[in-house]
């Protein structure tokens, strides 16, 4: 992808949203970044090619005001990542109603609302790229009090799967980005919810909360930049593939999730194929 190109990023103002946007600056790109708040983006550069936006994720004109925006700036859009979203802790049981539907509707809904903002200009140029940065946990959910983040991330991989096939036919490409433990600040407070009711007989839940919060932050093995520039050196390749697992901990776990399930379709496999309607 040659640097004239238009990206166009969201949760841009901390972690691997703001590592995209220095990264894409610095090597010459036009960047549309979006955040919560306008005033933690222009911190950020000066540079001409670099649109912050000021954008409340569950208001669709909101985000069809800042892709408007970008394409009166721009001209168009060549790649949209969809980075925006908060991790979630607390087991199923103790997270309200609101504590679920708050994480749905950043993690999930706000993601579709941007993507079906930007789709009819990537239809019109009949090019594009959306990455949906997702997480191993979209891919397995062997996490203890992370069920209701990992069903937003579930919930991401499966819509993407369904919407590379629904694109294509336009020369628009996704890729799911699913990153195991990286050096950001996702498992700080202000990334990272927890339940507002806990419910201390979930003794496995505390220690994998406590853990997260007191030992694997600012502990991981992951370069955050190198995810970055792994991400944009395949952004436009026609060979880009589907599921991009960044990190050895990402890979290891997705071998061990596919071992799981291969393991229980063998033991089962006459249940599972018995259920035909007898002829």
């Amino acid at each position: 992808m040659n640097n004239t190109s238009v990206w166009f990023v969201t949760g841009a103002s901390k972690g691997l949203g703001r590592s995209f946007v220095q990264q894409l600056l610095s090597q010459g790109y036009k960047v549309a970044a979006t955040s919560r708040s306008i005033g933690d983006l222009r911190v950020i550069s000066a540079d001409p090619n670099f649109l912050p936006l000021s954008v409340d994720l569950k208001s669709e004109s909101s985000i069809q005001q800042a892709v408007d925006a970008t394409i009166q700036q721009f001209g168009r859009i060549d790649v949209l990542v969809n980075n925006a979203g908060y991790g979630q802790v607390g087991s199923v049981e103790e997270l309200s109603d609101a504590e679920v539907r708050a994480s749905f509707d950043v993690n999930v809904f706000g993601l579709l609302n941007v993507t079906r903002a930007v789709l009819p200009h990537m239809r019109a140029q009949q090019s594009g790229h959306i990455f949906n940065i997702s997480s191993i946990a979209g891919f397995t959910g062997a996490f203890p009090g992370f069920g209701i983040y990992c069903a937003t991330k579930f919930a991401v991989d499966g819509l993407s799967e369904s919407l590379s096939t629904e694109v294509k036919p336009f020369g628009i490409q996704v890729t799911i980005v699913s990153p195991g433990y990286f050096r950001t600040d996702f498992l700080a407070s202000s990334s990272l919810g927890t339940p507002a009711q806990p419910l201390a007989v979930y003794e496995n839940v505390r220690a994998v909360q406590d853990a997260h919060q007191h030992q694997i932050n600012g502990n991981q093995a992951g370069d955050p930049e190198k995810a970055v520039a792994a991400v944009i050196k395949i952004a436009g390749d026609a060979q880009a593939p589907l599921h991009l697992f960044l990190g050895e901990d990402a890979y290891n776990m997705a071998f061990q999730k596919m071992e799981v399930i291969t393991a229980d379709l063998e033991q089962w496999k006459e249940v599972t194929i018995a259920t035909a309607i007898e002829a």
